[in-house]
């Protein structure tokens, strides 16, 4: 994939949060990749295209939010 949001192999931005986190929530059942500076939580989701859902990472990773994620995996519609 070659967007504007892709980095090189190997680069290291900082997709952490202030907090050093990762992902937006450790632990819990969330794929979102942690909002930070360098990361914000400023695009909208693909599916809904409700607006800042995803971070630039998200985005490159393919991610949709959370509630689209939900609801395809139990089988529903966006």
């Amino acid at each position: 994939m070659n967007t504007e949001y892709d980095y090189p192999e190997g680069s290291d931005p900082d997709w952490t949060d202030e907090e050093g986190h990762q992902f937006a929530d450790p632990g819990g059942r969330s794929a979102l990749r942690a909002s930070s500076a360098r990361n914000p939580r400023n695009l909208p989701c693909p599916n809904c295209e409700e607006p800042n859902r995803l971070t630039p990472r998200d985005h490159a990773l393919g991610y949709q939010c959370d509630s689209c994620a939900d609801c395809a995996e139990r089988g529903g519609e966006y």
